[in-house]
């Protein structure tokens, strides 16, 4: 009787774990991760090639709405019919990782798409699922190349993914991100989550900060994936000159160049 109860325990141990496994699989698809060819920033893996490298890739050279693009701000009015996101950010637990492209930022408090971090943007709520950094910055705004750019990675029940990109100068600390830039991981961790000593609230990084730029993208990362609904701050936050020279000691150049607007429409929203 015993045996067979422990069989069963077994069982039902395992069955739960493949239930469990696609949920979060599922979320590494907007991670900077790829389980297709390998695919870099310099010579025969760099961007102008991606679309050489897979087949899944191939958006990235024929798609119309890529990422990153030049964010021109002259003449554009603010939108009557869209708004930025409602923002739903609060002190959390998060880990950091390299992943071989680019330092990331886990939220270690995830149960497939509930989270305690948020936004709301027409009407939907899209959940965090990470954050990554590249340096220089991949948007520009009216030509302005930043330091770094902070993407804060969101997806809703559909799987639909928002982005939110926060440009980075030199000028004072900062302090929300101090003890993850204290925590930099130098060499590719191989997936694994290195927490963090304290919480992380990104809502602190948007104050006094009103405009928002929308306009429909894609990842800025194999594969490319288009319908990707992008929210770039227009005033940057700021980093210490020794906060930006760490990162940039183990990635500089992770930037995927602007992409051509196509005549989508940008959108400023306050």
């Amino acid at each position: 009787m015993k045996r067979n109860f422990l069989q069963l325990s077994i069982l039902l141990l395992l069955l739960q774990f493949a239930i469990i496994k696609p949920i979060y699989a599922d979320d590494h698809s907007v991670h900077h991760s790829s389980e297709h060819k390998h695919w870099g920033y310099t010579g025969d893996v760099s961007p102008a090639h991606w679309h050489e490298l897979d087949p899944a890739f191939a958006i990235a050279k024929d798609g119309k709405s890529q990422s990153p693009i030049d964010i021109t701000t002259k003449n554009l009015a603010v939108s009557s019919s869209l708004k930025k996101p409602v923002f739903h950010y609060s002190s959390d637990l998060f880990g950091i990782e390299n992943n071989g492209h680019t330092i990331q930022i886990d939220p270690l408090h995830k149960n497939g798409y509930v989270s305690l971090n948020y936004i709301t943007l027409d009407g939907a709520d899209f959940f965090v699922q990470q954050a990554h950094l590249h340096s220089p910055s991949e948007h520009l705004i009216d030509g302005k190349m930043y330091e770094i750019e902070l993407h804060i990675v969101h997806k809703n029940a559909r799987g639909d993914v928002a982005v939110v990109g926060i440009m980075i100068e030199e000028g004072a600390e900062n302090k929300t991100l101090a003890d993850a830039f204290a925590n930099l991981p130098k060499h590719n961790t191989e997936g694994k989550i290195l927490d963090l000593p304290s919480l992380i609230n990104f809502g602190e990084l948007l104050a006094n900060n009103a405009t928002v730029y929308r306009y429909d993208g894609s990842l800025t990362t194999p594969p490319c994936s288009e319908g990707v609904l992008w929210n770039v701050f227009a005033k940057p936050i700021t980093m210490s000159k020794s906060q930006i020279d760490a990162f940039k000691a183990i990635y500089f150049g992770n930037n995927r160049p602007c992409q051509p607007l196509n005549n989508r429409p940008i959108s400023k929203t306050e």
